[in-house]
């Protein structure tokens, strides 16, 4: 049984089991604590212990009342950190339709309302409010996607820098186990906090060198002014070396530091192998943590995607190279998964964001270093991408040879226009576990191009491999295929014939969603501006709950209670062509 001080300290009486009368870092999360490298929280928190800092966490503070969770710990000696947790609290809280979720996968038991809107914001002013002279932190997606002014979906509005809105000292984004130790430095040694690489942080002058930016009043009254902002941004987040932004606001400036250089695969074994104990705090003890239960049995392989999916934070957040652990870090991991008391032989997912991705880079890394495209994939491979599978496949077999392992599953998606042939064979044939998840998006070659995805012929001609291998290994796996309705650029027509082609290939869809804006994204850009930023060229999107609605339910035209309203639309737009082919006699493949 895990003892309270193997893991990081939430109490004063756990800190008074260590004897420490002080701290010097207190991170708040709007997660529940869960001592594991796929928690960020965590991550930093081990990160600062390993640098020699003392560090506490207070997970989930009660924010109503007298806020004595907020104080229960009293002043650190450095800064207080906080972090909305592994999602931005909104989308944590709501659907694509603004209602309100009833479940939270990173609380205790799933419940609901542990954590407020605008996480960051709420503990932010709070520890302001309660402690007015230490320094607060805020990192984490949320802080990270909402580091420059942009557009919010659920305010239907464009929001200044989190930094103005909350009041915090400064910013991390992206992965910040580098910048927080540069943090916890210069504090420790009386530096200031400013001017660290992937920070951001608010100036009351204007600085003298950067990138300037259309302010934030200009892009509340100018749409256009906000897409040019999103193509700057974009592409200073994708560079190797990027420029220092700055963006006037309310008389000041919030000035964004550039992205530190790629992780070394030295420095990310680093981070996966510090002493996590891999399971939630003793304090949840006879509860269960959904989210975690999800990867209890899995081992993040890598960092990052160059995919650069238009609807994506991935890039954004973790950045478009691939940073990759070594071999030896990996089956370390899978070794200690076989030692937890409960675990059967079955690994979940030996992946990342893009599970086939791992050990991939750019052939000559100094063209990587000049190149600002946000996609290594679209609209076309990029020659200098090594496509080497080899690496990724010897760990599989790797890992497949341990005694301990029954079998390993690949439960990340796998970019299907980003396989050769003995890799795809080896997934269907040993790392499925009965279904396959890939997402197509779309089947509209318009709107595939502006959510930067490939052409659907890709996805039909990998289903007809899929079924092939499956016939020959004597395999009866299925193919689930993700797609998203209302994208901007997306019609009642394009879902129309989306369906038709689905029909024809025998899918009747379950893994589908309605498009969700979510912050620094070029989809929500799109869906805000009504503008490609990249061509300044108009693009329809659908705006009301009406009309997503209208796109969702083609998802489901072999449902009979939506067929009629499916048939009513189609007339409506005038394709009568349109019912026949989807409502009537099912077509085989």
């Amino acid at each position: 049984m895990s003892m309270l001080t193997d893991f990081l300290p939430t109490t004063r009486k756990e800190l008074d089991i260590r004897g420490w009368n002080e701290v010097d870092i207190i991170l708040f999360s709007g997660d529940a604590y869960v001592d594991h490298p796929s928690f960020g929280m965590a991550v930093i928190g081990r990160t600062l212990e390993h640098a020699g800092y003392r560090v506490a966490i207070v997970p989930q503070p009660d924010w109503h009342g007298d806020l004595r969770d907020f104080k229960k710990l009293g002043r650190p000696r450095l800064f207080f950190a906080i972090t909305a947790g592994s999602m931005d609290s909104m989308v944590n809280h709501y659907t694509a339709n603004r209602r309100l979720r009833s479940d939270d996968a990173y609380s205790p038991d799933g419940r609901f309302g542990l954590r407020p809107d605008y996480c960051t914001n709420v503990y932010s002013q709070i520890l302001k409010q309660l402690f007015p002279d230490v320094p607060v932190v805020i990192g984490g997606i949320e802080a990270s996607m909402r580091r420059l002014c942009h557009y919010d979906y659920w305010q239907d509005k464009i929001l200044p820098s989190i930094l103005i809105s909350s009041g915090a000292d400064v910013l991390v984004y992206g992965m910040g186990e580098k910048p927080m130790v540069e943090l916890a430095n210069r504090a420790a040694h009386g530096e200031p906090l400013t001017g660290v690489m992937q920070t951001a942080y608010v100036c009351e002058s204007q600085p003298i060198d950067g990138i300037m930016l259309h302010s934030y009043e200009e892009c509340v009254k100018n749409k256009r002014h906000y897409a040019e902002n999103f193509r700057v941004i974009e592409e200073q987040s994708n560079a190797w070396q990027g420029q220092r932004l700055i963006e006037p606001c309310m008389q000041r400036f919030v000035v964004v530091e550039p992205m530190n250089p790629p992780m070394t695969t030295e420095e990310i074994d680093r981070s996966f192998d510090l002493p996590y104990m891999r399971e939630p705090h003793p304090k949840y003890r006879g509860k269960t943590i959904p989210a975690f239960e999800m990867i209890k049995f899995s081992v993040n392989m890598h960092r990052g995607c160059f995919g650069g999916c238009a609807f994506c934070t991935i890039a954004a957040h973790q950045g478009k190279q691939v940073c990759s652990r070594s071999k030896e870090s990996i089956l370390r991991e899978v070794k200690q998964v076989a030692e937890m008391p409960d675990f059967k032989g079955y690994l979940s997912d030996l992946g990342g964001p893009s599970a086939n991705m791992y050990g991939m880079c750019g052939k000559n890394r100094e063209l990587c270093k000049k190149c600002k495209r946000p996609s290594c994939l679209q609209p076309q491979i990029c020659p200098n991408l090594n496509q080497d599978f080899s690496a990724l496949l010897d760990i599989y077999r790797s890992v497949d040879a341990l005694p301990q392992i029954k079998k390993s599953f690949i439960g990340s998606g796998i970019r299907y226009d980003l396989m050769s042939e003995e890799y795809g064979r080896e997934v269907i044939t040993r790392h499925v576990s009965g279904r396959l998840k890939v997402a197509p998006e779309h089947t509209s070659p318009r709107v595939l191009a502006l959510m930067r995805k490939p052409s659907f012929d890709h996805f039909k001609r990998f289903a007809r491999f899929f079924d092939e291998v499956n016939r020959e290994n004597g395999l009866t796996q299925q193919l689930i295929p993700y797609f998203i309705s209302s994208h901007p650029a997306c019609t009642v027509e394009d879902m129309a014939e989306l369906a038709i082609e689905t029909k024809r290939l025998n899918f009747r869809l379950e893994q589908v969603q309605d498009f969700t804006p979510t912050p620094m994204t070029l989809s929500t850009t799109m869906y805000y501006t009504g503008l490609d930023p990249y061509t300044m060229q108009p693009v329809f999107v659908a705006r009301t709950k009406d009309d997503k609605l209208r796109q969702r339910m083609f998802f489901f035209w072999y449902k009979k209670e939506e067929q009629n309203a499916i048939k009513n639309e189609l007339l409506r737009i005038h394709r009568p062509d349109l019912v026949q082919s989807l409502l009537g006699k099912k077509q085989g493949r």
